[in-house]
Protein backbone atom coordinates (compact mmCIF):
# COMPACT_ATOMS: atom_id res chain seq x y z
CA UNK A 1 0.00 0.00 0.00
CA UNK A 2 1.36 3.36 -1.00
CA UNK A 3 0.66 6.38 1.23
CA UNK A 4 0.02 9.78 -0.25
CA UNK A 5 1.22 12.97 1.38
CA UNK A 6 -2.05 13.62 3.27
CA UNK A 7 -2.17 10.12 4.71
CA UNK A 8 1.47 10.31 5.77
CA UNK A 9 0.94 13.64 7.55
CA UNK A 10 -2.23 12.33 9.20
CA UNK A 11 -0.42 9.22 10.47
CA UNK A 12 2.44 11.36 11.74
CA UNK A 13 0.12 13.70 13.64
CA UNK A 14 -1.92 10.82 15.08
CA UNK A 15 1.26 9.03 16.16
CA UNK A 16 2.58 12.20 17.82
CA UNK A 17 -0.67 12.67 19.74
CA UNK A 18 -0.66 9.04 20.88
CA UNK A 19 2.99 9.17 21.97
CA UNK A 20 2.44 12.43 23.84
CA UNK A 21 -0.66 11.15 25.62
CA UNK A 22 0.99 7.82 26.43
CA UNK A 23 4.09 9.57 27.72
CA UNK A 24 2.00 11.82 29.93
CA UNK A 25 0.16 8.89 31.53
CA UNK A 26 3.15 6.56 31.82
CA UNK A 27 5.82 9.07 32.87
CA UNK A 28 6.12 9.34 36.65
CA UNK A 29 4.65 12.58 37.93
CA UNK A 30 6.72 14.63 40.42
CA UNK A 31 5.93 14.23 44.08
CA UNK A 32 3.87 16.88 45.86
CA UNK A 33 6.95 18.17 47.63
CA UNK A 34 10.55 17.37 48.41
CA UNK A 35 10.83 13.98 50.08
CA UNK A 36 14.33 13.32 51.39
CA UNK A 37 15.90 9.90 51.17
CA UNK A 38 18.68 8.43 53.29
CA UNK A 39 20.91 8.78 50.25
CA UNK A 40 20.18 12.52 50.15
CA UNK A 41 21.19 12.89 53.80
CA UNK A 42 24.43 10.96 53.27
CA UNK A 43 25.28 12.99 50.18
CA UNK A 44 24.63 16.29 51.97
CA UNK A 45 26.81 15.15 54.88
CA UNK A 46 29.68 14.63 52.41
CA UNK A 47 28.96 17.88 50.60
CA UNK A 48 28.74 20.21 53.63
CA UNK A 49 32.40 20.09 54.76
CA UNK A 50 33.60 20.46 51.16
CA UNK A 51 31.48 23.58 50.65
CA UNK A 52 32.10 25.15 54.05
CA UNK A 53 35.84 24.52 53.99
CA UNK A 54 38.23 23.00 56.47
CA UNK A 55 38.44 26.06 58.71
CA UNK A 56 34.71 26.13 59.42
CA UNK A 57 33.79 23.62 62.12
CA UNK A 58 30.53 21.94 61.27
CA UNK A 59 28.49 18.94 62.21
CA UNK A 60 27.62 17.44 58.80
CA UNK A 61 24.53 15.62 60.11
CA UNK A 62 23.12 18.85 61.54
CA UNK A 63 23.88 20.78 58.36
CA UNK A 64 22.21 18.06 56.27
CA UNK A 65 19.10 18.10 58.47
CA UNK A 66 18.94 21.90 58.27
CA UNK A 67 19.36 21.85 54.48
CA UNK A 68 16.40 19.49 54.24
CA UNK A 69 14.37 21.82 56.48
CA UNK A 70 15.33 24.77 54.29
CA UNK A 71 14.27 22.88 51.16
CA UNK A 72 10.92 22.06 52.76
CA UNK A 73 10.28 25.78 53.27
CA UNK A 74 10.84 26.61 49.58
CA UNK A 75 7.92 27.03 47.16
CA UNK A 76 6.81 23.77 45.57
CA UNK A 77 8.32 24.45 42.10
CA UNK A 78 11.73 25.12 43.68
CA UNK A 79 11.43 21.98 45.81
CA UNK A 80 10.83 20.00 42.64
CA UNK A 81 13.87 21.56 40.95
CA UNK A 82 16.06 20.69 43.93
CA UNK A 83 14.66 17.14 43.87
CA UNK A 84 15.58 16.89 40.18
CA UNK A 85 19.12 18.14 40.89
CA UNK A 86 19.57 15.65 43.74
CA UNK A 87 18.19 12.80 41.61
CA UNK A 88 20.44 13.78 38.72
CA UNK A 89 23.57 13.80 40.87
CA UNK A 90 22.69 10.42 42.39
CA UNK A 91 22.71 8.71 38.98
CA UNK A 92 26.00 6.81 38.47
CA UNK A 93 26.53 7.85 34.84
CA UNK A 94 25.74 11.50 35.53
CA UNK A 95 27.89 11.48 38.66
CA UNK A 96 30.77 10.08 36.64
CA UNK A 97 30.53 12.16 33.47
CA UNK A 98 28.92 15.40 34.60
CA UNK A 99 30.28 15.68 38.14
CA UNK A 100 33.57 13.87 37.51
CA UNK A 101 33.10 11.50 40.47
CA UNK A 102 33.81 7.93 39.29
CA UNK A 103 32.82 6.32 42.61
CA UNK A 104 29.76 6.64 44.83
CA UNK A 105 29.42 9.82 46.88
CA UNK A 106 30.17 7.81 50.02
CA UNK A 107 33.46 6.60 48.54
CA UNK A 108 34.47 9.94 47.03
CA UNK A 109 37.37 11.69 48.67
CA UNK A 110 36.94 15.24 50.02
CA UNK A 111 39.33 16.41 47.29
CA UNK A 112 37.18 14.84 44.55
CA UNK A 113 34.12 16.58 45.94
CA UNK A 114 35.92 19.93 46.19
CA UNK A 115 37.14 19.54 42.59
CA UNK A 116 33.60 18.80 41.41
CA UNK A 117 32.29 21.88 43.22
CA UNK A 118 35.01 24.14 41.81
CA UNK A 119 34.41 22.85 38.29
CA UNK A 120 30.71 23.65 38.59
CA UNK A 121 31.39 26.98 40.27
CA UNK A 122 33.57 28.16 37.38
CA UNK A 123 31.78 26.28 34.59
CA UNK A 124 31.13 27.96 31.28
CA UNK A 125 27.59 26.54 31.46
CA UNK A 126 25.12 28.73 33.34
CA UNK A 127 23.11 25.69 34.46
CA UNK A 128 26.07 24.17 36.30
CA UNK A 129 26.96 27.53 37.86
CA UNK A 130 23.38 28.03 39.06
CA UNK A 131 23.26 24.46 40.45
CA UNK A 132 26.49 25.17 42.34
CA UNK A 133 25.04 28.42 43.71
CA UNK A 134 21.88 26.60 44.83
CA UNK A 135 23.92 23.98 46.71
CA UNK A 136 26.23 26.65 48.14
CA UNK A 137 23.38 28.84 49.35
CA UNK A 138 21.44 25.96 50.88
CA UNK A 139 24.45 24.64 52.80
CA UNK A 140 25.59 28.06 54.01
CA UNK A 141 22.07 29.07 55.05
CA UNK A 142 21.65 25.78 56.91
CA UNK A 143 25.01 26.13 58.66
CA UNK A 144 24.89 29.80 59.64
CA UNK A 145 21.14 29.74 60.27
CA UNK A 146 21.71 27.26 63.09
CA UNK A 147 21.33 29.14 66.39
CA UNK A 148 24.25 27.25 67.94
CA UNK A 149 26.53 28.32 65.10
CA UNK A 150 25.39 31.91 65.49
CA UNK A 151 26.48 31.86 69.13
CA UNK A 152 29.80 30.27 68.16
CA UNK A 153 30.68 33.05 65.73
CA UNK A 154 29.41 35.77 68.09
CA UNK A 155 26.38 36.81 66.05
CA UNK A 156 23.62 38.37 68.11
CA UNK A 157 20.13 38.63 66.71
CA UNK A 158 18.51 42.07 66.87
CA UNK A 159 16.49 42.56 70.07
CA UNK A 160 13.10 42.57 68.33
CA UNK A 161 13.81 39.22 66.67
CA UNK A 162 15.17 37.68 69.87
CA UNK A 163 11.93 38.52 71.66
CA UNK A 164 9.94 37.05 68.79
CA UNK A 165 11.85 33.74 68.86
CA UNK A 166 11.36 33.12 72.59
Amino acid sequence: MKLNRRQLLGCGIAGSVLLTAGGYWLWPQPAAGFVASGQDRQWLQRLAPALLGERVPCTPATVAANVLLAIASLPLPLQQEVRELFDLLQQPLVRRWLAGIPVSWQDASPQQIRTFLQRWRHSRFALQRSAYQALHNLVYAAHYGNIDQQHTIGYRLPGAIQGFLR
